[in-house]
């Protein structure tokens, strides 16, 4: 028997294995116990190799099945992701349900043209050979899912995999069990198993199950680093690719020329949707010091307008997902200095949106991703002070600036790593399908939405064709007194 356990140090938007506590444990017993799960993965690579997934005509219906469930089952998806996580049916439409079918109707678009093989120029060594690259399916993915957009970050991979060609697993959080059930139901009333697999259960038991019986062509993982590190261990003995997307301390500059008032109204709106439970959502603010001032006056304004005075009760603002995550962040409170907020309540799950000052560098709250609606507020004097800030944490996943300057832009974009971000904006890069969405470093691996899904899932075979009328003897041996033609050729 194994064993491996693991502190969870680095609190993130999945727990997807356990909250605070990893422990995983299989043996050969558990194997042989759970023998009828690895049979569907494998009746899944016999669905597969049979060829079913891969015409154009065949991907395309199942995308538009999906689009079509997403509609239809619209009001219930909404109920369950509001008694998961209080959302509201706008703020669902927007981050979940109709980010998913704006994903949906890109990839339609586009599939047939990403499919077809892709001519590229042939080197002068090779000619009169032609060059293709073919996007050929991986084969049988799994894809895990956290608990924060327990909808939209499931599927929305799911979405790349079908266009690909591939069969699929799914494995939800358990901590988002409405949405969880009501997702089972569409996937079963959609897929076969042996097409798209379903997987409920407690991921430190079902995912090293599936992952050390079965080989994956690809596993995809929304969660955190500490989860994602022990994903890639157990994928790389494998040596099966993974995609994973992390988290990290996502910044937020606001520089001395900034417009505040916009920059407060933008930042306020993502830092509290889903009460702060966003993995790009800025973490904490660093504002030039000499209108901090005046950015907390917008800032405070914002919230009010947003929420209300009591936030509680707003129809625009949601919940903290368990108690486990309330007393984590509720013990954050404790850092520097309340500005604004602080009022919680557990028995609601809430905490009100919050902002923070005088809060130290070596603090876990800045040691830790927040993941909640709680703000720390710092200040800078140079640039160069701010980003070694910032570097010690290092490839967050995202990175929002606010400046009216374009020599700071192109300043902050040259210098600082990141997995994407936005200038003037904060977080809504995101719902643009057109650009890759990603993290680097400890902020994650690999990219996807739109075509980079599309990509993420398929291997680029590269094939050159060459003519048989055309066979010089300069490509054959022997090859002595050859050499200056072939510097003339290869160069």
């Amino acid at each position: 028997m194994i064993r491996i356990k693991i502190q969870e140090r680095r609190n993130r938007n999945s727990f997807t294995f356990a909250e605070q506590k990893l422990t995983i444990v299989y043996s050969k017993y558990d194997f042989m116990s759970h023998s009828s799960l690895v049979d569907q993965l494998q009746a899944q690579r016999h669905y597969f190799l049979s060829g079913i997934t891969r015409p154009y005509s065949f991907r395309k219906e199942q995308l538009l099945k999906l689009k079509k469930a997403v509609l239809h089952y619209e009001k219930e998806i909404h109920d369950a992701l509001h008694a998961d996580l209080k959302k509201s049916e706008e703020e669902s439409w927007v981050t979940e349900t109709g980010f998913l079918l704006s994903d949906i109707t890109a990839v339609l678009k586009g599939l047939k043209h990403w499919m077809a093989p892709e001519r590229v120029p042939t080197n002068l060594l090779n000619l009169p050979s032609t060059s293709y690259i073919y996007r050929e399916p991986l084969g049988v993915v799994l894809i895990i899912g956290p608990w924060n957009y327990p909808f939209q970050l499931l599927l929305a991979p799911l979405v790349g995999a079908i266009a690909a060609g591939n069969c699929a697993v799914l494995k939800p959080s358990e901590f988002a069990p409405h949405t969880g059930a009501i997702v089972e139901k569409i996937i079963k009333e959609l897929y076969p198993p042996e097409y798209i697999l379903y997987v409920q259960g407690e991921g430190a038991s079902v995912i090293p199950e599936m992952m050390n019986h079965f080989h994956f062509d690809h596993v995809f993982y929304t969660g955190s680093t500490t989860v994602g590190r022990l994903i890639y261990q157990m994928a790389a003995k494998d040596l099966v690719p993974v995609t994973l997307e992390l988290g990290g301390k996502s910044p937020c500059v606001i520089e001395p020329d900034a417009n505040l008032r916009v920059a407060a109204r933008r930042i306020a709106v993502t830092t509290y949707s889903n009460a702060g439970q966003m993995c790009i959502a800025p973490d904490y603010v660093l504002v030039h010091e000499s209108v901090k001032e005046a950015f907390l006056r917008e800032f405070i304004k914002a919230i009010k307008a947003f929420y209300t005075d009591e936030p509680e009760n707003s129809h625009s603002y949601g919940k903290i997902i368990n108690e486990r995550q309330f007393d984590r962040l509720v013990r954050y409170l404790d850092s520097g200095t309340i500005v604004y907020g602080g009022r919680h309540d557990k028995q609601r799950l809430f905490i009100e949106p919050t902002i923070l000052e005088s809060v130290s560098m070596d603090d876990a709250i800045m040691q830790e991703e927040i993941f909640g609606p709680i703000v720390p507020v710092l200040t800078y004097k140079t640039k160069e002070e701010a980003l070694a800030m910032i570097e010690r944490n290092r490839n967050p996943l995202s990175f929002y600036l606010f400046t009216s300057n374009t020599g700071s832009e192109q300043w902050w974009i040259e210098r600082a790593s990141f997995g994407g971000g936005c200038v003037n904006n904060a977080s809504w890069h995101f719902t643009n399908h057109n650009l890759p969405f990603g993290g680097r470093g400890f902020s994650g691996t690999g990219a996807y939405h739109g075509k980079h899904s599309f990509l993420t899932f398929s291997h680029q075979k590269s094939v050159m064709k060459t003519p048989t009328w055309f066979d010089p003897n300069v490509r054959y041996p022997p090859f002595k007194g050859k050499l200056k033609l072939f510097k003339m050729v290869i160069r």
